[in-house]
Formats: structure tokens, sequence, C-alpha cells
């Protein structure tokens, strides 16, 4: 049913749709943006990320079997200010993907219910530098029956994930720079098959999904009605092991990745309640992964729920 097939976006769907929600917010999960108590912050996303080349393992390589996979995602979220330091971030991506050879039919559905709380912990002000301490914590479930093994054209993983990061933001004036690290934990998995091959021969239809780290770190200008930032991520699972040489992708697969891009936010003064997001992310190391680029664009509008009038200084960090 899947021959000789690369990995990959199970991966890419993890972190660009917990990623890329982010993206189009006012504020990320691993960034050091905050927005104020009895603030809300609703907005639509758009991703789109293709490669036609993959790691194999170590060696880079691609598949005249399936081409060029390309997927879309298109995503809903909402951002409420608990307190001015404790964020609430729900998002739910509609996924699509396709092969442009072969046989393979694409997929298409509702992704992962996310939920991430932020909260910033530490806050030291000096003159025109300031420093700030956040802790986040992010956790998943599938809100579809898709499969997770048909890669690389599967919405997801489709397990129950949890993430700890833990980020670090400086600001001299309006330059910045913020770095984080995370952790994410990933349930086992249920496929459609009651043996499988890893190492070793399993007869059981239960995968265990092996845990990833990832580390964020971006640098720019940031301004009330501008940011321009580069990006560079690595995402490495623990644990899991390679394709087999001309062999299909399967779930717990180790997939590690480095990306590095950057993001655009502009809030118009005449619309100052709205903002503008865009990007671009390209893979330029990896290992069982697409060499994926990754675009991205999205809007986001902000309110006070007990006003009528927005602050021209909500946009706190």
């Amino acid at each position: 049913m899947k021959s000789s097939f690369t990995y990959f976006y199970k991966f890419i769907l993890v972190i660009v749709c917990l990623a890329s929600v982010q993206s189009a917010s006012a504020q990320m999960e691993n960034d050091g943006i905050m927005i104020p108590k009895n603030y809300l912050c609703p907005g639509i996303m758009y991703g789109n990320s293709n490669w036609s080349y993959y790691w194999e393992g170590t060696y880079k390589r691609n598949n005249g079997n399936i081409g060029t996979v390309n997927t879309n995602m298109y995503s809903l979220m909402v951002t409420y200010g608990i307190t001015n330091n404790l964020i609430a971030t729900v998002s739910l991506p509609y996924i699509t993907t396709h092969a442009s050879a072969g046989t393979l039919e694409g997929q298409k559905g509702l992704q992962d219910l996310a939920l991430n709380i932020k909260w910033k912990g530490f806050k030291l002000q000096e003159g025109s530098s300031k420093f700030a301490v956040f802790a986040s914590i992010t956790g998943s479930i599938p809100m579809s029956n898709y499969e997770a093994d048909f890669l690389p054209l599967a919405l997801g993983s489709h397990s129950t994930d949890l993430t700890g990061r833990v980020v670090v933001d400086y600001n001299y004036g309006k330059a910045f720079f913020t770095g984080s690290g995370a952790y994410m934990s990933r349930s086992n998995i249920t496929i459609d098959r009651t043996s499988y091959y890893t190492t070793e021969l399993i007869y059981s239809n239960q995968v265990e999904l092996p845990a990833m780290s990832d580390y964020n770190f971006r640098a720019g200008y940031r301004s009330k009605y501008l940011i321009v930032e580069g990006v560079a991520d690595i995402s490495t699972s623990i644990g899991g092991f390679d394709i087999r040489k001309n062999d299909m992708p399967f779930p717990s697969n180790r997939m590690n990745m480095s990306t590095v891009g950057g993001n655009l936010r502009f809030r118009p003064k005449a619309l100052y309640n709205l903002e503008i997001t865009a990007g671009d992310d390209y893979t330029v190391a990896g290992r069982n992964v697409g060499q994926a680029n990754m675009i991205h664009a999205g809007v986001t509008y902000i309110f006070d729920l007990k006003s009528k009038q927005t602050q021209d200084n909500y946009y706190k960090n």
C-alpha cells in the first residue's frame, strides 16, 4: 500500500501545527510576548509545506513514486488573558495532504486540538534593558480518527502529547533575543495492523512514540507596530530508528530537523487591534524528514472584553 516513501509529515504537523498556530498570533508559546488580563485575541492561520527531497536516515534522496509532497493547514485559534502574567491559547487545525506522483491518495480532516498555558514568572527591568522568564505547557489530543500509519501523507501522529517549555526573553530598546527549550512526551498509538518491524519484529498494534526535544531561538526588532525576526529551530527525537533503505516510513522513526527562517508581524496604526503575520522556514538539516519549505500567513484581532477601546500599550513583553 505504501512503497518506498519518505517519512515526514507527522513531525512537521506536530511542530508546525503547534508552532504554526503560534506564528499567527500576537503571542506564541516560544516567544516573550503576552496580552493583558481580560483581552481576547482570535485569529486564523494558513500554512503550506512542500518537499521532494528527504533524508532516509542520513542519506538525502528523492522518490519518483511520490514526487512532491504538499501539505496545507488551515487553523483557528484564540488567546485569552487570564491575568497580566498568564494566558491561554486554544487552536484547531484542518489539514490536507497531497503527493504529486504515484497512487497514494491525499488525506484531509481535522488534526489535533491543542491548549497552551503560558506564564510569565519573572521580570527585571533596568533602564532600556528588560529580561523575563516564561514557562508554558501545551497539551494536544486528536480530534478525528485519521490514520497515523500512512506517512508521509498522514495528518499527524494521532497521539496525545504534552510539552513543557521554558523561555528567556531579553530586550534592549527595540532589539530583542529570545531562546527556549522544550520537552515533548507522546502517548502510544494504535495502528491498523497487528505486527510491524522496527529493528525487530513486534506482534502488536500498539506503537511507542519517542519523546522529542526542541530548541528555538529568535532575534530581531520589536515595537508596538512591527516585529521583524530571524528564527532558528532544532528538534530532535529522543529515541526511534532510521528508515530502512527503500522502505516506507513509520511513526516511531527517529525524526530530527533543523530549520531557519524569518517572521514579519505588522499592526496598522489605523487598525491597531489587527495584526498581520507572515513567515517562511526552510529545513537545512535533518534525519528521516523531508527537506521542506514552510510558509505561513495569518490575521489576528485583539480586543478588551471589559472596555470598548483597546489600550495602545497592551502589547506586553
